[in-house]
């Protein structure tokens, strides 16, 4: 290789990782993996037959008993040496992100860096499991609680935060002492492989952790259907979270969910709109809107409603669409071309029931330009309906009060803001709007390693981050000790 040779002149090629290995899938399948800038064949991912997942379940299954006894030291001692392992592969894995789901040089860089952040954080969180002493009410009988692993975990990873999404599933049950089966999304699979990379240079022992590309109904089926596996995380769509709520109760397997947001950003009277105006932007036009939190709802108190508007639209203007490799890029690719017709369906019935469409609206190949529709109503679909694109909804509001009810009507409850000056109004507000995250003076995409992220209502179930992760990866015990012989009625 020549020293101009550059990422885009390489295919890849993509192999399972199970039980330390690099295996070629059991019935020989492959599939391309596709730029979605270019349209250019980044790389070959080898598929898991049934037997692979199965196989990796083994492997999980196997090691767990020793991997969830290992000294807590020693469990932090691996997830720092892999942090420090993902240090050095910032630039390959930041390729990956860029080349394989379209992600601009900043967003990807905020996946990587926040993955070494995780990695250390979560060697910390490790130590930090805690039971607690009780009272009873026997003579001499004291009791406690202990939180032990699960054992056998799986996670199902989205493809719009590949490296970070999963990272958070994986990382932090292991620092639980789980072990752990990852099936990548079938858009993104390499972005899991590295995942696999960064803890074999860290040190993990073989089995820990193993990585399944492979169809969903082949894979997510095995992951499902087996008892071993205790836990399924998933972070994705709310239809296919749905499926797998119903089919866990079936299995009586524990599940966290990840799914859809239409969430709002509400912009009072007193706002700054500047500012204003920039967090709805960024809350919308990050990785092209193909963000579960994004503000594809904005809410605008009538008397700045038009103002900002016209400061949005100017804004929204001046970025970038293109080359997500270039740094000046704002908007890059979606994933898939097929979503272009998705937003083109959304923006015709809303322009054809009375919305204006202030900009955007167009697209060529994978890229939509940013797009803004005003006086959206709920007789549109995209009042209701996720676009998962850079288009957001302006929505004229009379007050406060009438904000938080347009807010809350939606089956969605992920992510929130609210732009305001006035602090008393914006608890208020804080308190009553129906979802598992308000960010006041903020935009509603945003996230750290050690936070409680998660949804209400049709936004998903249970919490993903530090502490609150490793409660939902464990199991709580009662023991009681009884000190002396007990006295029995009978």
């Amino acid at each position: 290789m020549n020293d101009k040779t550059t990422p885009r002149d390489l295919v890849r090629e993509g192999k399972l990782f199970i039980d330390g290995e690099w295996v070629a899938g059991a019935d020989g399948k492959t599939l391309p993996d596709y730029n979605p800038a270019t349209g250019e064949l980044f790389a070959t991912i080898h598929q898991a037959a049934r037997s692979d997942a199965q196989r990796a379940v083994d492997a999980a299954h196997r090691v767990k008993d020793e991997w969830a006894d290992m000294l807590v030291s020693k469990r932090a001692e691996i997830l720092l040496a892999s942090a420090d392992a993902l240090a050095a592969m910032v630039d390959d894995v930041r390729d990956v992100l860029i080349e394989e789901s379209g992600s601009t040089v900043p967003k990807a860089m905020f996946e990587v860096m926040s993955g070494i952040d995780l990695l250390r954080s979560a060697a910390g969180d490790a130590r930090h499991i805690f039971g607690e002493t009780l009272p009873h009410s026997a003579q001499g009988q004291f009791g406690f609680t202990i939180r032990r692993p699960l054992g056998v975990i799986a996670g199902i990873a989205p493809f719009n935060a590949p490296f970070w999404l999963a990272m958070k599933k994986v990382v932090l049950a292991l620092a639980a002492g789980n072990t752990f089966v990852l099936k990548p999304s079938e858009e993104t699979p390499m972005t899991g492989l590295k995942i696999a990379e960064l803890f074999e240079r860290g040190g993990l022992p073989a089995g820990v952790l193993n990585v399944v590309p492979g169809p969903a109904d082949v894979v997510g089926d095995v992951l499902m259907r087996d008892p071993r596996v205790r836990m399924l995380t998933f972070t994705g769509s709310t239809r296919v979270g749905r499926q797998l709520a119903v089919e866990a109760a079936r299995q009586m397997k524990k599940v966290t969910l990840e799914m859809g947001g239409k969430n709002p950003l509400i912009v009072l009277r007193d706002a700054d709109l500047d500012y204003a105006v920039r967090a709805a932007c960024f809350g919308i036009f990050f990785h092209q809107g193909q963000v579960c939190m994004a503000n594809s709802r904005i809410i605008v108190e009538a008397p700045v409603y038009d103002a900002f508007a016209e400061t949005f639209v100017a804004r929204a203007k001046t970025y970038k669409v293109g080359d997500p490799r270039d740094p000046a890029t704002v908007v890059g690719p979606l994933i898939r071309r097929t979503q272009c017709g998705v937003i083109d369906g959304h923006v015709q019935d809303a322009v054809d029931k009375g919305a204006r469409l202030l900009l955007g609206g167009t697209h060529h190949e994978n890229f939509y330009a940013p797009t803004i529709l005003a006086d959206v109503t709920p007789q549109m679909r995209i009042y209701e309906e996720e676009s998962f694109g850079p288009v957001t909804s302006l929505i004229r509001v009379a007050d406060a009060e009438e904000a938080l009810r347009v807010a809350n009507d939606t089956a969605y409850g992920l992510s929130s803001g609210i732009i305001t000056n006035d602090l008393q109004k914006a608890f208020s507000l804080a308190m009553r709007i129906e979802a598992g995250m308000v960010h006041i003076n903020d935009t509603t995409v945003t996230d750290e390693p050690h936070v409680p992220f998660g949804g209400t209502k049709m936004s998903g179930m249970g919490r993903e981050g530090g502490r609150y992760s490793m409660e939902e990866m464990t199991e709580l015990k009662w023991i009681t000790v009884q000190m002396g012989q007990r006295q029995f009625p009978f």
